[in-house]
């Protein structure tokens, strides 16, 4: 993309307002710096008075500050995170103190907090705490006008920061607390400093508040501000220096900034090192040696205890809600979960895991009732589709998250992370960070991570849709390997038919949140009972009715059959793509199903050609041919063309 960009000359309507605005705001500043007697600034600002308010106002401020930390980093993850009633109202009096005039809330204050209001009795009495006339109050008059700046900043930080970092942590099995600590607030980082430098920045140049509140006692709680209001009255050129410096302070914050007001988290910046290319991953993934991989810990997390259930957990769900299931496993089972958008895929997912209230599982894992728990307690791993790797931890601290929020002790989790990173072929990654990891090797540590600690219950959202076909077949054959040797059962959720094929022991089809069809991979292939899975699967899916030796189709037409049904039975007609004949002159012989039609896509399948044919009398079919067949008709988009199906090579399936 060029440099340059197109100038456009701003109206004159528009422009001259804009740079009235800024020479209003800008007269007032050089008012002072031209103003300023430089060469009396420092005996001005090291006289005794000025260096008395500005220990006071860093002492205000720095406890504002603290004071702010601790009340309003939980009060911006409440209005984040947690819908309650009245959030409006909450986020109300949040910005009230950035509208309220200052004084105004210096009177508020005293009628709450002061000795004739309506906590300040009791503080007295009770604790002997006197807020008016102290410095105590002066720190609550600041932290009543700056808190809502760090409210605000973390709240928006918080609001960009996508939640299935913190799911994926608590399915790992990390406590509420833990990932807020570990996970939310290092991501949000660049939030919670903005938020602070400003909250800084307001306390100490707060005046109106504190005067009404707090009094201007010189070294209790006279602050600077206080104290430029003192100097205007006697000694200006002394206030034009200390507001100088108040000045200065406030520009080196909002440089410092440079503008991230909000601080909305962004994945961390990949170092200088280039991401590592993919490598081919071995057929056999090599066996960690005994020295790397300590004993697995039990269902409590302590190490060198044989787990509960022998390994082996079976799965019983009962799900109700929008999803509408019973779900039965043994040990070692993949199921594949498909279905069309909105089916209820991952809100199936997401009721497994306790995370949803649009459905609610019952639901037991080997001899354990786990209902009732929380998603920490579950030991239900979750690994979304995009990995959910979190970026301020590098590839084995990843891995090791989840045994760490277990108690597993720092070394011997570092030694199982790194084991399982090298049984997924990305062992020589464990010190990069995500950023710098390719997609293949991003979701090869994501599942290491998972599997890591040791869940019941292993739930794939999706997890190779992002990637590429030849790194997709990569981490298919890794992922098919590991599963093999897992004890609990794994839902994959997938569009992808060769993952359903070949990963899964079964398809779980669903529809409407309910099961359509649970069978093993061959039977779903040839009886499909969805028209989305036929679909899916490449083949052509005609639902109709039964009706008078034939099939009444519901999109219109009529489909002859060598099969006979009942009249009245609902039926799918599956044919496969390379069932249908494509000719150029309506085709005689045997043929009982013939349709004229028109080519609207030609798209390459290997070494074959798929040809979407439109037709006014039938529903789209797609027809498989050769290119030199293709060639031969002479077919392109919009090509007028005769399709033809043979009763014998349609497969019914009654619905």
């Amino acid at each position: 993309m060029s440099r340059f960009r197109t100038r456009t000359r701003p109206p004159v309507a528009l422009a001259l307002p804009a740079l009235l605005a800024v020479a209003f705001l800008l007269l007032p500043l050089i008012g002072i710096l031209t103003r300023t007697q430089w060469s009396e600034l420092g005996a001005h600002l090291t006289s005794p008075g000025v260096v008395e308010a500005l220990r006071l106002s860093a002492v205000v401020s720095l406890w504002a500050l603290g004071l702010s930390l601790v009340l309003g980093v939980p009060l911006a993850w409440l209005l984040a995170r947690v819908p309650f009633k009245g959030k409006a109202l909450v986020r109300s009096l949040v910005l009230l103190p950035m509208v309220l005039p200052p004084t105004v809330g210096g009177v508020a204050l005293l009628l709450g907090f002061g000795r004739r209001g309506l906590l300040g009795p009791w503080l007295e009495g009770t604790f002997g705490i006197t807020l008016p006339f102290h410095t105590s109050g002066a720190v609550v008059a600041a932290t009543f006008v700056a808190m809502p700046f760090l409210v605000i900043s973390l709240e928006g930080a918080l609001g960009g920061l996508k939640q299935s970092y913190e799911e994926t942590a608590a399915s790992l099995g990390a406590s509420p607390v833990r990932v807020f600590f570990t996970v939310t607030l290092p991501m949000v980082a660049p939030g919670l400093i903005a938020g602070a430098a400003l909250t800084w920045a307001r306390a100490l140049g707060e005046f109106g508040a504190t005067i009404t509140f707090a009094g201007n006692l010189p070294g209790t709680t006279q602050t600077l501000p206080l104290q430029v209001y003192l100097l205007l009255q006697d000694q200006p050129e002394a206030a034009t220096s200390v507001s100088l410096l108040l000045l200065a302070i406030a520009m080196g914050v909002l440089i410092a900034l440079r503008g991230r007001w909000t601080g909305t988290p962004a994945d961390r910046k990949a170092a200088q090192a280039p991401p590592v290319a993919e490598e081919p991953v071995p057929t056999a993934a090599p066996e960690p040696a005994k020295s790397a991989a300590p004993a697995e810990p039990d269902a409590s997390g302590a190490s060198g205890a044989a787990p509960r259930d022998g390994g082996r957990w079976p799965l019983h769900a009962t799900v109700t809600g929008f999803n509408r299931l019973t779900l039965d496993a043994e040990p070692g089972t993949t199921i594949a979960v498909v279905g069309e958008n909105g089916a209820g895929k991952t809100t199936l997912l997401r009721a497994l895991l306790g995370l949803t209230p649009r459905a609610h599982a019952e639901l037991r894992l080997g001899d354990t009732d786990v209902t009732t728990l929380p998603p920490h307690k579950r030991q239900v791993a979750w690994v979304p589709q995009d990995g959910a790797l979190f970026p301020h931890l590098s590839a084995l601290a990843n891995t090791a998250y989840g045994l760490r929020a277990r108690r597993v002790p720092r070394a011997e989790a570092r030694a199982r992370a790194q084991a399982w990173l090298d049984r997924l072929g990305v062992g020589h990654l464990a010190h990069r960070k995500p950023a710098q990891l390719s997609g293949g090797q991003a979701q090869r540590v994501a599942l290491a991570r998972a599997l890591a600690a040791r869940p019941r219950l292993l739930l794939l959202d999706e997890p190779l849709a992002a990637l590429d076909q030849t790194t997709r077949a990569r981490v298919r054959h890794t992922l098919r390997t590991h599963l093999a040797e897992f004890g609990g059962v794994c839902l994959i959720v997938t569009h992808d038919p060769v993952e359903a094929v070949s990963l899964a022991d079964r398809v779980l089809v669903l529809a409407d949140g309910q099961t359509l069809q649970d069978a093993p991979p061959v039977e779903v292939t040839r009886h499909p009972r969805s028209p989305w899975v036929a679909r899916m699967l490449g083949r052509n899916a005609w639902q109709g009715t039964a009706s008078e030796g034939g099939l009444a189709l519901a999109a219109g037409g009529r489909l002859v059959l060598a099969e006979e049904l009942p009249d009245g039975v609902p039926a799918l007609a599956i044919i496969a793509p390379e069932a249908v004949s494509v000719h150029r002159e309506r085709p005689a012989g045997s043929p009982r199903n013939v349709w004229p039609g028109t080519v609207r896509e030609i798209t390459a399948l290997g070494s074959r050609l798929r040809v979407l044919i439109g037709s006014a009398e039938a529903p789209d079919l797609v027809a498989e041919i050769t290119p030199d067949a293709a060639a031969e008709l002479g077919l392109a988009d919009g090509v007028r063309v005769w399709t033809s199906v043979k009763a014998t090579e349609i497969t019914l399936v009654r619905l």
